[in-house]
């Protein structure tokens, strides 16, 4: 089981991770180069992430900066991120681009944290797959002779505790999240 179990660890790591990863893209009103990852910008024929085309820093805890390495990319990542249903409007200054963040509302912030909970079910459900999936391959395995009846138990404990574990982990990450949001 240890080789199967590392497989079901990193497959739930993962899916933390792109728990993570979806909990950064969430404006919480500080600043962060992550909320414009999924901003895509047209340039040279095709769509490109905007890091392709420009250099994102914050150097307040409450703007961010774009900074542009082609000028004649600047009208296309201002159009990209004003078309990004970000809510930002970046205030455009050669080839950088400012992007003061507004504070949130309180409508705005229950509708983010609305927004953390749906995240937080994804990565649980995803979790469960890979639990499932663990749990199917042992069954399968004490069916075929491969491992005894007590083996399948024992693993299917490690199994159940490793799942239990990762879902406890997204619920500290979405209570994090949370307080964030909320903080006013």
């Amino acid at each position: 089981m240890s080789g199967d179990y590392n497989d079901l660890k990193r497959r739930m790591d993962g899916a933390i991770a792109a728990f993570k990863h979806d909990l950064a893209s969430l404006r919480t009103g500080r600043a962060s180069s992550n909320l414009l990852d999924a901003v895509n910008v047209q340039a040279y024929g095709s769509a490109m992430p905007i890091n392709q085309v420009a250099t994102i820093s914050v150097p307040e805890p409450r703007m961010i900066s774009v900074s542009v390495w082609d000028k004649s990319m600047v009208g296309a990542v201002d159009r990209a991120i004003r078309e990004s249903n970000l809510g930002f409007n970046p205030i455009v200054d050669g080839t950088n681009l400012r992007i003061p963040l507004p504070e949130l509302n309180e409508q705005r912030r229950k509708e983010l944290v609305k927004i953390s909970h749906g995240y937080a079910e994804n990565a649980r459900v995803a979790v469960r797959h890979v639990r499932r999936d663990g749990m199917d391959y042992l069954k399968k395995a004490e069916k075929d002779g491969d491992i005894s009846e007590d083996d399948h138990r024992k693993d299917s404990d490690l199994v159940q505790k490793l799942t239990d574990e990762t879902i406890t982990t997204i619920d500290r990450l979405l209570s994090e999240k949370e307080a964030e949001i909320m903080q006013v």
